[in-house]
């Protein structure tokens, strides 16, 4: 789980900062790796994430991806850095042609291959439509997130790669005791999970309890790692995707 002694040991330079990102994020280098640095310092607390640990959050969704198996986060780990310790992700190179998620006028929604997710009017009054792919990887995405009780799922937080694989990133909100899930993928609402999804949070039942749950100790509360666990157990209890409850959005804002 852990990556090459010399991404953590190894030089980490600076080569520009992503100014679109909420907290400071930089793009970097470790040799002749490309990475994200999100540095603790650069955090901004939020009022229902109170503390300066979303890049431990960041680091403990990577552990969890890891333990599924799905390959859902790229390979992130903490370290020091030119403004000290924080989170470290490699960087990865999506596709500008593909859009796992789209807004699309109503009129022009494909009939196969989509998922709807809701209706609304854009700024000139237009009808438009959230979609999303109807894929085995955004369906493991989905089911990540309702594991880690991801509260910041927006369409621009899934890379879509030229392989057809879909990475997540971005995972600061994540692992409240409190219902928090926000997410875009709200596609295959009430359905059934299939089989390969309930192993893979079976997987994640059982190691909490091995190496999984002892190595997120060090990142997250106990009662997160008993919320995570709950919420589990009602996932593997109920056997479908859940709605939308509770008084928080159910999509995070802005979309993208």
């Amino acid at each position: 789980m852990q990556p090459d002694v010399d991404l953590i040991d190894g030089e980490l330079e600076l080569t520009g900062r992503i100014t679109t990102a909420s907290n400071a994020t930089f793009l970097g280098t470790i040799g002749d790796t490309v990475v994200v640095y999100k540095p603790v310092e650069g955090e901004r607390p939020l009022w229902d994430f109170p503390g300066v640990d979303l890049a431990n959050r960041e680091a403990a969704a990577y552990l969890v991806s890891e333990s599924f198996g799905w390959n859902i986060v790229p390979p992130t780990w903490l370290r020091d850095g030119p403004f000290g310790r924080g989170m470290v992700q490699a960087w990865q190179d999506s596709d500008p042609a593909q859009d796992a998620v789209d807004l699309v006028a109503s009129d022009e929604v494909p009939e196969h291959g989509w998922r709807h997710v809701f209706d609304g009017m854009d700024a000139d009054d237009r009808e438009v439509t959230l979609i999303h792919e109807d894929s085995l990887a955004l369906r493991r995405m989905a089911v990540f997130d309702i594991v880690v009780n991801n509260a910041d799922r927006k369409g621009a937080h899934i890379l879509a790669m030229a392989d057809g694989h879909r990475f997540g990133v971005d995972h600061g909100l994540t692992f409240h005791v409190e219902h928090k899930l926000r997410t875009v993928l709200w596609g295959w609402l009430g359905e059934e999970l299939n089989a390969d999804e309930l192993d893979g949070v079976r997987r994640i039942r059982s190691n909490l309890d091995g190496e999984l749950g002892t190595v997120l100790a060090a990142l997250i509360s106990i009662d997160e790692i008993v919320a995570l666990a709950d919420r589990c157990d009602a996932l593997l209890n109920d056997s479908r995707f859940p709605a939308p409850h509770g008084e928080m959005p159910a999509m995070p804002w802005p979309l993208f």
